[in-house]
């Protein structure tokens, strides 16, 4: 459903609240009135913008966790959790950052309520931090007063919540044209590198060598040195046997082990029933040696997808920035351009903070898939453009925001 339909069942409370919100001129009684204003000022660009740049950083991530779904409703809970999964953690809040203006907008127009006069006020005592549950009231309660949120209409939807699909849109469009401004666009590099189809290729590598030789696995599981270390030799992309000592954890069932790319591929091979586990030995089942001998490129969606579910658990906006990165890069742009724009929706995963989520772990990433192309300028500098598979993959993959799954050495868990 689109705004003007959701505003015709709100009632003159909501009506009205929404009015405030954009400062609208019109009577509080006509019913009428109250809903031909509100669709006329959202539809002014200032209107979003000026809300978009007023945005802490908390409630732009709780924002894109909504903008990229297809799903239609939402419970109270499920809008709580998001809320209180994006907010700021005690040092990004004890910095001050965290409900700081992401984007750029008069300083006044940031600290004041729209429309009102700022007035030099005495110091006031702090207030002790919120708590998690009142963060999301809160964040919940500013999305319904914007007309971003709206109850459901039937009885049996009256206590979920729906964003209009006008307004997902319009947004989306509004935060483009915000990131716009700072990204830095350049010519083509004089090398790039294009890996689309190595993945897919590599997993038929990996396959044959586990058919076609003896692999011995430690009681852990894990591959010896020698046997990983000719594995990794007969990958399209080189990579280092991680270091001992270091944490390695979150990215999947044997990231701890074996280095990033090669992780994924093992896992989605173990995952999809390729390749068993068992009396100390890796053994391809007959799946895998149907896959194995499969003529032509192997689809590149399903590496994607699982790439997605089994990331989004310590990066749990994965998606929104996939498809940030996807729109933002239909030109080659600059890292560093790309990083200031994208690294406010980011939060740190323990030891990776949000720079190193961003480059290692989603763009990196997006390489080794083939939906993003890495060079470099003549100047050093490291530029980046989506491929047009990856547009394509990107664009025809919808995933859940809950939809992830987590990995150990023992199994699976899907939610």
């Amino acid at each position: 459903m689109n705004l003007a339909d959701m505003l015709c069942y709100a009632d003159i409370e909501q009506l009205t609240r929404i009015a405030d919100a954009y400062e609208c001129d019109c009577s509080s009684h006509s019913k009428n009135e109250l809903i031909q204003s509100i669709l006329t000022a959202v539809q002014r660009r200032d209107a979003l913008e000026t809300r978009v740049g007023q945005m802490s950083k908390d409630d732009l991530r709780f924002l894109n966790s909504l903008l990229f779904e297809t799903r239609a409703t939402y419970s109270l809970e499920e809008l709580k959790a998001r809320a209180i999964g994006n907010a700021a953690g005690k040092e990004e809040r004890a910095s001050g950052s965290a409900n700081s203006p992401m984007l750029s907008v008069p300083v006044k127009q940031a600290l004041s309520p729209a429309g009102s006069r700022s007035r030099k006020k005495s110091a006031s005592p702090e207030l002790p931090p919120l708590e998690p549950d009142e963060i999301a009231r809160l964040a919940i309660t500013r999305f319904k007063r914007f007309g971003w949120l709206f109850n459901g209409i039937s009885q049996q939807t009256r206590y979920l919540f729906q964003v209009p699909e006008d307004v997902k849109t319009r947004l989306c469009d509004t935060l483009e044209r915000q990131f716009r401004t700072s990204l830095q666009i350049t010519d083509e590099p004089p090398v790039y590198r294009d890996e689309q189809g190595l993945l897919a290729d590599d997993l038929i590598r990996l396959l044959r060598y586990a058919r076609d030789n003896d692999a011995p696995l430690t009681s852990e599981g894990i591959l010896y040195k020698r046997q990983l270390g000719q594995l990794l030799e007969l990958m399209s992309i080189g990579e280092q046997v991680p270091a001992k000592g270091g944490w390695r954890f979150g990215y999947g069932r044997r990231i701890r082990d074996y280095p990033e790319r090669f992780s994924l591929l093992y896992d989605f091979a173990w995952y999809n029933g390729f390749i068993r586990e068992e009396f100390e030995r890796l053994v391809v089942t007959e799946e895998g040696h149907r896959a194995a001998e499969a003529k032509g490129t192997l689809d590149p969606a399903p590496l994607y997808r699982l790439w997605l579910r089994l990331y989004k658990g310590p990066i749990p906006n994965l998606l929104s920035l996939v498809q940030w990165v996807s729109r933002l890069g239909t030109e080659w742009v600059t890292v560093s351009s790309l990083r200031e724009v994208l690294l406010p929706l980011i939060r740190p995963y323990y030891y990776d903070t949000p720079q190193d989520v961003l480059e290692r772990r989603v763009l990196a990433m997006m390489v080794h898939l083939g939906l993003l192309r890495w060079g470099e300028t003549e100047a050093r500098e490291a530029v980046v453009r989506m491929t047009s598979q990856g547009r394509s993959i990107v664009k025809g993959t919808s995933l859940a925001f809950e939809d992830t799954i987590r990995m150990d050495g023992t199994g699976v868990d899907s939610s």
